[in-house]
Parts: C-alpha cells; sequence; structure tokens
C-alpha cells in the first residue's frame, strides 16, 4: 500500500473517528487526510495551485455535508478533466434510494451504507481497503489523473 492516500470526506467527528479506528484496526496504515464540509473537499482538489495536494487512491464521500452537498462534490469532480476518473466510494448513513440512485448517475465507483454495527463497519473498511487501496488500479498513480 505504497503511500496511497486516502481522503476523507465527513464532517461527523463520531463517524470521522470510527473510520479512522477502523483504518487502523484493520493494519491500514495508509495517510488519510481528512476534511470536514463540501467546500474544503472541492478545495482540495481545485484551490490555487491544482498539484498542491496528492492525488488520493480513493475519496470516502459522505453526502450530507455543510456548505456542499457530497452529491454536488462527485459531480464537480466528474466534470474536470483532471478529477473525472478520480476513484470516490460514497461512505454515508443515507438509507435514500434517491440518494443511492444520484451517486450512480453522477459517477460514483461503489456506494457503501455505514453499518450501524462496529463490527460490521470494521469489516466493510477492512474489504473496502483491501479492495481500493491494494487491487484496484487507476491511471496516473504517479500524480494527476
Amino acid at each position: 500500500m505504497e503511500n496511497k492516500t486516502i481522503l476523507l470526506v465527513e464532517d461527523n467527528p463520531d463517524d470521522e473517528a470510527l473510520t479512522l479506528r477502523a483504518l487502523k484496526k484493520n493494519n491500514i496504515m495508509n495517510e488519510v487526510t481528512v476534511v470536514r464540509d463540501g467546500q474544503e473537499a472541492l478545495d482540495y482538489f481545485f484551490a490555487g495551485n491544482v498539484t498542491a495536494n496528492p492525488m488520493p487512491a480513493v475519496v470516502l464521500l459522505d453526502l450530507k455535508l455543510p456548505k456542499v452537498s457530497g452529491l454536488d462534490i462527485l459531480q464537480r469532480l466528474r466534470g474536470d478533466d483532471r478529477t473525472c476518473m478520480q476513484p470516490v466510494v460514497i461512505l454515508t448513513s443515507s438509507k435514500e434510494e434517491q440518494d443511492l440512485i444520484g451517486g450512480y448517475r453522477l459517477g460514483a465507483n461503489s456506494y457503501i451504507r455505514k453499518p450501524v454495527n462496529f463490527d460490521r463497519f470494521i469489516e466493510a473498511v477492512r474489504q473496502l481497503g483491501l479492495y481500493w487501496l491494494v487491487l484496484n488500479e487507476i491511471p496516473g498513480q504517479g500524480g494527476r489523473l
């Protein structure tokens, strides 16, 4: 898992801590950058010098965010040539079918509902890490997509 960054877009401090704990419990030691609202997520990719931040191996994107929604972030990522192939996993507690459909319509790579049970959440994060950080290959892993 060589230097593959994870971008966690999560406004809930409890869910952030839970996700970071689950990553650690599964020995996923990749650098995790956390942004806590939709505007911070957009700034990560588009503010100032577009090469300032490393392109993450995967974005773990919550949907219900302050300032800019997760679906709006996804739409912006897919609409820009620099980020259109960025792997994005929606990681949300939303049970709304319209969020699921909207996420896939806008090009989400995966949609995962956060399990309420911590043991199930740990297992979901283990599988997520195995697939997105070890098995999956994306273009431009040496820099920008």
